[in-house]
């Protein structure tokens, strides 16, 4: 059997209990600041935090072990990841979390549509009605009354 700790479930569930806190903590922590200027301190922090956990695992590797498809797609990953954050700390110093949060989750729906579109992966019908759900959820969860 395997180790809890080599399942995906395990480690997509601590994701969102981060994202969640995230969203809580940045909330917070752009009150009195600008929010470009938090998404910096943001990734700053993981920076270090990264680079200290691949020093400490011995997972450093050479850059040069890297295919060039490789940095493509993981500075494609960066961008989008860096638009990401700079347009969600935006959302959450304009609005509450409890509404920037669901909305920002829709990225479930889209990663699911672009993973059938662009990666050929399959859905089947009840993930398919799934997908929907929280896309439904999301909406009415970020609904003002």
């Amino acid at each position: 059997m395997r180790s809890v700790l080599q399942t995906w479930q395990l480690w997509a569930a601590l994701s969102a209990v981060f994202a969640a806190l995230t969203a809580i903590f940045a909330k917070v922590g752009v009150e009195n600041v600008g929010s470009d200027f938090a998404t910096f301190i943001r990734t700053c922090v993981i920076l270090l935090v990264v680079a200290a956990l691949l020093l400490a695992t011995g997972q450093w590797q050479s850059p040069g072990s890297v295919s060039g498809r490789t940095y493509v797609f993981l500075i494609l990953s960066g961008v989008a990841t860096g638009a990401s954050w700079l347009c969600y700390f935006r959302a959450l110093k304009l609005g509450d979390a409890a509404r920037v949060a669901p909305i920002d989750k829709l990225s479930v729906v889209l990663v699911a549509i672009f993973g059938v579109v662009l990666l050929g992966e399959r859905l089947s019908a009840p993930n398919w009605l799934g997908v929907a759900m929280i896309g439904a959820g999301a909406i009415l969860v970020a609904h003002q009354a």
